[in-house]
């Protein structure tokens, strides 16, 4: 009789150290959530850019039906973005220079990215064909 008490006392103990022991070793995930940006907001077709990082601030959005492929659409002036969203199905290059210059800092996004902190201020965006 005693062997079973010992058995069913065992096994809930062992249970319990294994709990314990894989919340000690499993990486702690709710402030790394925190610190994830929630995406924007962005439909399908657009090109949505935020004055703020992490998708924050007044948004921008550009579509294929009223933007000049392959040509520099600067922002208007002293305007400037911090986060981007590109799902206009096309790649889409962002510059830090008014006049799409590849002197300054530039970047090209393919459809689908999502980037909550532009490396620079970006001034000036161009869509391409593909």
């Amino acid at each position: 009789m005693r062997h079973t008490r010992t058995a069913r006392t065992a096994l809930p103990t062992a249970l319990l150290a294994t709990a314990a022991l894989t919340a000690l070793l499993t990486p702690h995930t709710a402030g790394a959530a925190e610190e994830t940006p929630r995406l924007g907001r962005c439909a399908a077709g657009q090109l949505c850019l935020w004055e703020r990082e992490d998708f924050q601030g007044p948004r921008r959005t550009h579509e294929l039906a009223d933007t000049d492929i392959e040509s520099c659409v600067p922002l208007p002036r002293g305007a400037t973005v911090a986060s981007l969203a590109n799902r206009t199905g096309r790649p889409v290059t962002t510059y830090q220079s008014a006049e799409c210059a590849e002197t300054g800092e530039f970047d090209t996004y393919p459809s689908g990215s999502w980037a909550p902190r532009s490396p620079y201020r970006v001034r000036a965006v161009k869509i391409w064909e593909n």
